[in-house]
């Protein structure tokens, strides 16, 4: 497949940018982790990966409606300018959380299957969907788009495939050794992430003040 000048290059640092951020949210410990340890523990392998693709059930209105706000802000530069800002301090904490993450309880907690619609609840009951894709993720496929709709999809693709994929491997991790979630390996991980995501947080801020006209 041909590609304009320049395109391929586009779509790897947006699929770069897609898996950094998607492995940081599918192995960061919270509530939606939490389920799929429990349905794990509780009810086996299976039920922990239908908790895992809820964000694909919950997250693509919160997708639809966050670029379509986007796009009616493109010529307002200050707008898109603070939300970077604002976008790039988001990736920052999450940083500061891979950073301090001290490993993952897997404690075995009461639970029932429906696994699937107890995942998409916990999912949209969550401040952390809707603050990525206002501040961070819809950005980053208005972006992608302006260069190319391969670009915007790469993005799109890799966040959702590595944010699915982590929480499957997490069920499977937790399903047939528990362990590894609380030994070296996790923790190294997740300070590696936490350095990628400080790189990107970088890069944020400074398209913010660009648009803000502060550089």
């Amino acid at each position: 497949m041909a590609f304009p000048n320049g395109e391929p290059l586009s779509m790897i640092t947006f699929l770069s940018a897609g898996i950094v951020l998607g492995l940081s949210a599918g192995f960061s410990p919270g509530p939606l982790m939490t389920l799929v340890i429990s349905q794990t523990l509780r009810h086996g392998i299976r039920e922990g990966a239908r908790v895992a693709v809820a964000p694909l059930v919950t997250d693509l209105p919160i997708i639809l409606i966050a670029t379509f706000m986007l796009t009616r802000l493109e010529a307002y530069r200050a707008v898109l300018g603070a939300i970077s800002l604002i976008g790039g301090l988001f990736v920052l904490l999450l940083a500061w959380e891979s950073f301090r993450t001290g490993g993952v309880d897997t404690t075995v907690r009461d639970s029932a299957p429906q696994s699937l619609g107890k995942g998409a609840i916990v999912n949209l009951l969550s401040p952390y969907p809707y603050l990525f894709w206002l501040t961070v993720g819809a950005p980053m496929i208005v972006k992608g788009w302006a260069a190319s709709p391969f670009c915007a999809g790469a993005f799109a693709a890799g966040f959702m495939g590595c944010l699915v994929g982590a929480k499957i491997l997490i069920a499977v991790t937790a399903g047939r050794s528990r362990q590894l979630l609380s030994g070296q390996t996790y923790l190294y991980i997740m300070r590696l992430l936490g350095a990628l995501l400080l790189v990107f947080a970088g890069i944020l801020i400074k398209d913010g003040l660009v648009m803000l006209g502060a550089l």
